[in-house]
Order: C-alpha cells, then structure tokens, then sequence
C-alpha cells in the first residue's frame, strides 16, 4: 500500500458539503408560517425521509420546499426525533 504524499489537512478546515444548519421555524398546523421571521409566501413541496431505522441513530426528517416573502427558495426541516429545525441547499 503506498502511503499518502499529502501533508495532514486541519480538520476545522474542513466543512460537510450541504450540512444543515439550526433555523428559527414558526409553524401553523405542523408546517411552516415563517423561516427566520420571514413570512411563508408558499409550500412548493413535503416529503418525509425515514432512514437508518436499523442502527442506533436513526434518520426521521419532514422536509418541506418553500417560497419566502422576499422571493427566495429555501428547503427546511424537522427533525422528528429532537423536533428542532435545519435549514438545508437543496
């Protein structure tokens, strides 16, 4: 096996691609009314992932598509275990 020539990267460098991020969500009748205090303009999508249900940290998400008030598209999610909320790039 040939070891690697690269020099070892600091791993605070380095980031997932697409990671969620914590987001403030109001909700009306369990989806979302406001993303960061701005208002819902409209829900384009819902979809639910269920994932992982063999292992010790299962994967049970709602994720929801939406238009914001300024115009602008953003995907959100619950995490149904924790119920706290991630905004994620579509």
């Amino acid at each position: 096996m040939v070891a690697d020539p690269r020099e070892p990267r600091d791993s605070r460098s380095a980031r997932r691609l697409n990671e969620p991020r914590p987001v403030v969500v109001t909700e009306t009748d369990g989806a979302p009314s406001a993303v960061d205090r701005v208002p819902v303009a409209a829900l384009r999508d819902e979809w639910r992932v269920v994932d992982r249900w063999w292992t010790a940290e299962p994967v049970q998400r709602r994720y929801f598509e939406l238009v914001l008030e300024t115009g602008r598209n953003v995907v959100v999610f619950v995490d149904e275990t924790s119920g706290r909320w991630y905004r994620q790039r579509a």
